[in-house]
């Protein structure tokens, strides 16, 4: 796989410091999309998951072109690498009006992994969010996953099975973000000191998702 090229001074954003925890030794790495390249090859793994689980006769969102929020250069996208390959792509935000859920949170918007490799990735997600979430002094990492029918129903329910597995609480159902029915999924901040050595992160303070009301 082509490595992306450095990033042009077109191309950079500017951004608050990142959550620095670098370690020379971690296999995976947690940074933001910061060129057009970087967000080319998120919009490309989110397409061909959507087709996967196409294939498979899941659902996929019906309201929002997410491999186009992925291009936009001013959305602050992250992903997860391991040697050069995007295995994940998702927007951390600050959002605590989300509409369910008590209190402010770390949320994990648009989350999509590399298929046949999801459930690894989950949990390296989930770690790498737990933690992130203990050092942004926010108490919960939300997201969500969609639920067309009822969350007892095949396959969601095998797939919620395997995340309370890995430490989410599922929070019932009803409407997500883009519109489309959703499973909302809590889990507790966990600060990890040693998961630098795992993943290095280099991903920014999450910042309020646009058109957060609280911040209005």
């Amino acid at each position: 796989m082509t490595l992306p090229t450095t990033p042009t001074a077109n191309e950079e954003r500017s951004a608050p410091v990142p959550f620095m925890q670098t370690s020379p030794a971690a296999i995976y790495e947690m940074r933001m999309l910061n060129t057009a390249a970087e967000r080319e090859e998120a919009a490309a793994l989110v397409q061909d998951r959507q087709r996967w689980l196409t294939l498979h006769g899941l659902p996929v969102p019906a309201r929002a072109d997410v491999p186009a929020q992925f291009r936009e250069a001013q959305t602050l996208s992250a992903g997860l690498f391991e040697d050069g390959r995007l295995l994940a792509c998702m927007f951390p935000e600050h959002d605590p009006d989300l509409g369910w859920g008590q209190g402010p949170c770390l949320f994990l918007h648009s989350v999509h992994t590399l298929p046949g490799q999801s459930d690894d990735i989950t949990r390296l997600i989930t770690l790498w969010a737990s933690d992130f979430a203990a050092r942004a002094d926010l108490p919960v990492i939300r997201t969500e996953t969609l639920a067309r029918h009822t969350l007892e129903a095949e396959p969601l329910a095998a797939l919620l099975r395997r995340l309370t597995d890995i430490g989410w609480d599922v929070c019932g159902s009803g409407p997500g973000r883009d519109g489309d029915r959703v499973a909302r999924l809590e889990l507790p901040a966990e600060h990890r000191p040693g998961l630098r050595a795992l993943i290095s992160c280099q991903v920014h303070a999450p910042q309020s998702a646009p058109g957060d009301r609280s911040n209005a």
